[in-house]
């Protein structure tokens, strides 16, 4: 049985996090989308109320703690206390360990660790109170198995996997679950543009790397966001799954 409930997915604008806000609003939940790119969150949401949802699009940056506060408030006001969060909002950068700048290494803390711990920080209070919670974390295969000329989005991406874990059994009394996922191979808008820069494999590069031939799509982590997030998941917390094509990692 599916119970409608309200639904944050930062990063909602585009890729995974978009696919995601279609997955959950495909099951009756109220989405609210949150992304620094304002116009894009309110894009999805109009997409999203043309096929009968109920969604907000609100601007965000995840790593100002007052921002992510204002657009949670916002988001109970109109739609109503919080019972799943998933946290797509990420940012990724190349280069040499030895070239990485303090300020880089920073940066991708901010967005990629703390955006996510402001965000389940302040969902919390009300899945706490209604004894029923689903977060989603995302984070990356490079986070697993570490990536070259990548440290720091695989050091901040692995500090993800931490949190998850930690969480998931500091809330699993309250009746809440927290899950993981690392994409690998995935064809996002992110992964095209790095492609662009050449600073990582092309497509037709990376299928030949993937057991199942052919790289992954928004969608496909989606459907795993959609699963870890319904009832048929309450038994499912501190896990990581990998939607991957079989990658070993």
């Amino acid at each position: 049985m599916i119970i409608p409930r309200v639904a944050v997915v930062t990063g909602g604008a585009s890729g995974m996090g978009e696919a995601s806000c279609h997955e959950l609003a495909a099951h009756g939940h109220s989405i609210a989308v949150l992304d620094i790119d304002e116009e894009g969150a309110q894009r999805v949401a109009h997409d999203l109320r043309t096929g009968g949802a109920v969604a907000l699009g609100i601007g965000v940056d995840v790593a100002d703690r007052k921002s992510v506060e204002a657009a949670f408030e916002q988001t109970r006001i109109e739609l109503g206390p919080v019972a799943i969060l998933v946290t797509s909002a990420g940012k990724v950068a190349f280069g040499k360990f030895r070239d990485i700048t303090p300020e880089s290494w920073s940066e991708m803390f901010s967005v990629n660790v703390t955006g996510t711990f402001h965000c389940c920080q302040v969902a919390l209070p009300d899945m706490v109170r209604a004894r029923w919670g689903r977060i989603v974390t995302i984070s990356s295969s490079s986070a697993q198995r570490g990536s070259p000329y990548m440290a720091h989005y695989a050091a901040a991406k692995g500090a993800v996997i931490t949190l998850t874990r930690s969480l998931a059994n500091e809330f699993a009394p309250k009746g809440i679950t927290v899950n993981n996922i690392p994409p690998s191979s995935i064809d996002t808008p992110m992964a095209r543009q790095s492609q662009a820069e050449g600073t990582l494999y092309t497509p037709d590069e990376l299928a030949k790397r993937i057991p199942l031939g052919h790289m992954g799509t928004s969608d496909d982590i989606a459907a795993a966001v959609g699963f870890l997030t319904s009832e048929r998941a309450g038994f499912i917390t501190g896990q990581i799954l990998g939607v991957n094509g079989g990658t070993v990692i």
